[in-house]
């Protein structure tokens, strides 16, 4: 079948308007990319250590109270308090009411995560509360896990059977097919436990307006995560620091990623999977996951240096290989987060034209990282608090 030739001013429209992105309700956020001439990243200025910081570093280093001076990351689109706060009651009521977590803390700790915020600025497309809620369920019971299996010793968690405890966990979104006699003990033992009893209700919840494929790549992104949590338990166990190398290659699978390739999910759209799978957008997706996951540990890094136990992060790694102060580490470790993000943008800007939803999907993770810088600035003080 032969068509007509297109005019070169036609072409050349047509070629601006795909570079723009999708038009339309809900596409606003998609328009992120538009064409750049193929030249580095302009230099940036030497990254400084943010305000609370110990006395020694210089005055004025912070850009203001919150943030990271020097850090590069796309603003976020959208801070609706409102939101975040109707987002935050119907998270407690599905706590209280589905989770049966119903003790003072487990509310106060919620209050002060704040997971409503963090969804209501990391996906602004989403079209609905309900869409928003299944983003926040995943976030609230990814923190159970971490808290019960890997974290608080008090709850029964630490490195010494994690990989046990993990692949229950797994087995809450990818269900076990078992013989008849054995599946009640394992739907009992998903039930008895917190940790994966959120896992089951978040999935159920997400069931209802996902794709079988995006069911899919949920759990696989998930087991990824769960892999990466073993590698540095096998860290803490062994009492050895990674490589820098080896760090960053634990944090592509230990991040952020089951809550930023779930955005065409929450966004009320699907990004069909044979071009999620293209390479360029997978490594567009690992960088966007492991950039906004060197941010937690820029942010968390003062809370974690202050812990009885030993804790890895960017910047201690960096340290301790390196042979510098924690300060010199910290500056370098926002400039690897800003080749990260860099390395994003330039990868996502010729990809967006190729499709109006990639170039949507693309804008997701975009909006993603900046919500997610957001969120973190907005804790400093009560979970976080920058600077070493």
């Amino acid at each position: 079948m032969s068509t007509a030739p297109v005019p070169p001013g036609a072409r050349s429209g047509r070629i601006a308007a795909l570079l723009a992105g999708p038009t339309g309700i809900g596409t606003a956020s998609a328009r992120r990319f538009a064409p750049r001439p193929s030249v580095a990243p302009p230099a940036e200025p030497a990254p400084s250590l943010a305000e609370h910081v110990p006395p020694d570093v210089p005055a004025g280093a912070a850009e203001d109270d919150r943030h990271i001076a020097g850090l590069y990351c796309p603003p976020a689109v959208r801070d609706d308090r409102a939101l975040a706060d109707a987002v935050n009651a119907a998270l407690l009521a599905w706590v209280r009411d589905e989770l049966r977590m119903d003790e003072p803390w487990v509310e106060a700790k919620l209050l002060a995560f704040d997971p409503g915020r963090s969804v209501m600025l990391c996906h602004p497309d989403a079209p609905s509360l309900e869409h928003l809620l299944v983003a926040g369920r995943f976030l609230v019971a990814e923190n159970v896990v971490d808290d019960y299996y890997c974290e608080e010793e008090e709850l029964g968690g630490g490195p010494d059977g994690l990989g046990a405890r993990l692949l229950v966990a797994q087995s809450a979104i990818d269900p076990s097919h078992l013989p008849a006699a054995y599946a009640p003990q394992w739907a009992a033992a998903l039930d008895a436990h917190p940790a994966p009893r959120s896992l089951v209700s978040a999935m159920a919840h997400f069931a209802a307006l996902a794709s079988d494929a995006q069911l899919h790549r949920f759990r696989h992104d998930t087991a990824n995560l769960y892999l990466g949590y073993l590698a540095e338990a096998a860290d803490l166990q062994t009492g050895r620091t990674p490589a820098v190398w080896e760090y960053l290659t634990q944090r592509q699978f230990n991040n952020f990623r089951p809550c930023l390739t779930i955005t065409d999910s929450v966004g009320g759209y699907e990004l069909p999977a044979e071009l999620f799978a293209r390479p360029d957008v997978q490594r567009a997706t690992a960088l966007a996951s492991t950039a906004s996951t060197v941010l937690n540990d820029l942010y968390s890094l003062r809370k974690e240096m202050a812990l009885d136990r030993p804790h890895h992060n960017l910047p201690t790694v960096i340290s301790a290989e390196d042979g510098c102060d924690i300060h010199e580490a910290f500056r370098r470790s926002v400039a690897v987060h800003n080749e990260l993000v860099h390395t994003f943008e330039h990868l996502a800007a010729p990809l967006a034209p190729l499709s109006p939803v990639l170039a949507r999907y693309l804008a997701g993770l975009s909006n993603w990282m900046g919500g997610n810088h957001e969120w973190h600035s907005g804790l400093v003080g009560t979970r976080y608090a920058t600077g070493p």
